[in-house]
């Protein structure tokens, strides 16, 4: 038998969960369609996406995860799959977290391969129901399916899902260009409407984990609001710059923490 606890659990373990698929980095979805720009008064030189920067687009891979966090008292695992592929002229990508007894959230991303990187067209968040974002670019829009108006379709925007290989693909084409204290910021579309991220790199960490050793180039997010969670993002480029590592945190205690456990060509 299900119980509103068990129930009022499976929302929570899956919000923050949902965080490793959606709201780059990662953050809780919010309804008020904010877009928190970089701050004052944060150290690194800023590096936004435009139309000219160079890319190198991760290679397809199926890399599979092992999750492990805690909400309050309860500590939890789960099993996690982020499948990328391509043919150098559009993408399908799609990420998967499944929490036993509990169900999980499936979130995918589709669109085009352009010199400047992902172009998403159409994106999908489903947990209890599907939830989408559509870009439109003959009418230089993007529709929400949540009631959020069209909002206009800005220049290098992605999906929540798209920003992971968008920041492979930018960091990918030439890494020296992102010594720590680098910051880059992207327009990011949630299922709630449009916001824009910035993320500081710490440096290079090698990690150890569930799949072995990685190298990795480490980012952070600082919350810019209080709902969301502390982010930080190992990239590494034996994955071809995608996840090996994600980890969320709370003030109060709750983390989610994401390790790269194996990986393959799809």
């Amino acid at each position: 038998m299900i119980t509103t606890r068990t129930l009022r659990r499976r929302r929570q373990l899956l919000g923050l969960l949902g965080s490793l698929l959606g709201a780059p980095l990662l953050a809780a979805d919010s309804a008020s369609g904010a877009s928190p720009a970089a701050g004052p008064g944060r150290a690194g030189a800023n590096a936004p996406v435009s139309g000219a920067t160079a890319v190198a687009i991760p290679a397809s891979l199926r890399i599979r995860y092992t999750i492990r966090g805690r909400i309050g008292i309860l500590p939890y695992s789960a099993s996690g799959l982020l499948q990328w592929v391509h043919d150098e002229l559009s993408y399908d990508s799609r990420m998967e977290v499944n929490l036993f007894l509990l169900g999980g959230r499936v979130q995918s991303s589709r669109g085009r391969i352009t010199p400047a990187g992902l172009q998403p067209l159409y994106f999908n968040d489903r947990v209890d129901k599907d939830r989408t974002v559509e870009f439109d670019y003959a009418r230089a829009q993007i529709r929400f399916s949540e009631g959020t108006p069209p909002v206009p379709l800005p220049q290098g925007a992605q999906d929540a899902l798209s920003a992971f290989m968008q920041l492979g693909s930018l960091i990918g084409a030439a890494p020296q260009r992102y010594p720590a204290g680098t910051a880059l910021t992207l327009p990011v579309m949630s299922i709630y409407g449009p916001d824009i991220y910035r993320f500081d790199v710490a440096g290079e960490e090698k990690l150890r984990l569930p799949g072995g050793e990685q190298a990795t180039l480490k980012l952070t997010r600082a919350p810019v609001r209080p709902d969301e969670p502390n982010a930080e993002l190992w990239l590494a480029p034996a994955l071809g710059w995608l996840p090996a590592r994600i980890r969320l945190s709370q003030d109060n205690g709750d983390f989610v923490d994401q390790l790269w456990r194996s990986s393959e060509a799809p």
